[in-house]
């Protein structure tokens, strides 16, 4: 029985697992996940065996999230909204297609590519910094080395406000367009000159939509901190804690 149900977990995984995009994941020691959704990626994370904070702020896809890692003694779920300020209170629109594309933007150019999503709900909820967050819930950042943003638009903001722990990651995946998804929203251009003055080179790319008919295109990209990776930079991350 729990032979049947480990093939089934790998089976799984291999169908999310996606070569070179994900392949991060062998070298990192726990994720931190924020814009869980319902925690589509739990069973690849649990197949490496990762610790995972999942970050979620809708409380009926929380319940959900919740419900889907209950089986994961080392996946916890928080419902909280990451931003980069810390008790402003957002409007926060929640998306058709399950919540996957909420926003605290409005909707521009993402139609060009899901014209069947729409925004069904507005929701008032306020909001924390990443670092903020990990104080409050008193998380062990050393144990988790990669960061993992779903956030529709709002990946930049988050980074910006945490600035002072991005060191203590090795690896940084965001979705991200090179359009106007969302209004206002970051784009990679943006994205990546943001983690070049931050130490982080783009590791890999992953187109994983259509093309919009405008030229739009949305991407998975994993950025790593080329300090992680040169010798002696953990004795000089030591000496300045």
């Amino acid at each position: 029985m729990l032979k049947d149900f480990a093939k089934r977990i790998l089976r799984r995984c291999r169908r999310t697992f996606r070569k070179d995009i994900d392949i991060f994941l062998k070298d990192s020691a726990g994720i931190i996940h924020v814009g869980a959704n319902e925690g589509q990626e739990r069973d690849l994370y649990a197949s490496l065996g990762l610790p995972v904070i999942w970050i979620e702020p809708i409380p009926d896809v929380f319940r959900a999230l919740r419900n889907n890692i209950s089986c994961y003694p080392n996946q916890r779920a928080f419902r909280y909204l990451i931003t980069d300020e810390n008790g402003k209170v957002y409007d926060f629109h929640v998306a058709s297609n399950r919540g996957a594309s909420s926003s605290i933007f409005d909707l521009a150019r993402h139609v060009e590519i899901w014209p069947e999503v729409s925004y069904i709900q507005t929701l008032k909820l306020d909001s924390v910094t990443l670092p903020t967050f990990l104080k409050r819930e008193n998380i062990e950042i050393d144990l988790y080395n990669a960061l993992v943003l779903d956030t529709q638009g709002s990946e930049l903001l988050i980074l910006r406000s945490a600035s002072n722990v991005l060191r203590n990651f090795r690896y940084v995946k965001l979705e991200v367009p090179d359009f106007e998804a969302y209004k206002g929203c970051c784009t990679i251009d943006e994205v990546t000159q943001f983690m070049l003055n931050y130490g982080f080179l783009e590791k890999h790319r992953n187109r994983f939509a259509a093309e919009s008919p405008c030229g739009g295109r949305y991407y998975d990209i994993v950025y790593r901190n080329k300090r992680l990776t040169t010798p002696g930079w953990r004795n000089w991350q030591m000496r300045q804690t």
